[in-house]
């Protein structure tokens, strides 16, 4: 009930000592602090590689035991992750939705823009 009635009130009493942004929830906060002190407690075990947020290792593993179930409706073809099928739709739609400032070419995902 508490952290509702912050939600409304707007109190943010959790505050990061390294940049000033404040949060409703001290969970919050020790995940923001993360990305000052690069801590990653989230290891894989197959790999070594490590995470900021469990939900992130949960997704590494699926590369190792090959779990896709993201489905494409239209070919069949499954991925790890929902932002991959979204990118590989958009080659069945044509879809085109990040445009470059500078020469007005679009594209299917925002990392062919840099």
């Amino acid at each position: 009930m508490v952290i509702h009635e912050r939600t409304n009130t707007g109190e943010k009493p959790y505050e990061c000592l390294y940049c000033g942004k404040s949060f409703i929830r001290n969970y919050s906060l020790v995940i923001h602090q993360r990305t000052h002190t690069g801590e990653k407690p989230y290891e894989c075990m197959d790999c070594g590689k490590s995470f900021r947020l469990n939900s992130h290792l949960v997704v590494h593993q699926r590369i190792h035991s090959e779990k896709k179930p993201y489905e494409c409706q239209d070919c069949g073809e499954s991925f790890s992750q929902n932002c991959l099928l979204v990118y590989h739709q958009r080659r069945h739609t044509g879809e085109k939705p990040f445009e470059c400032p500078d020469c007005g070419k679009s594209f299917s995902n925002n990392s062919h823009l840099v």
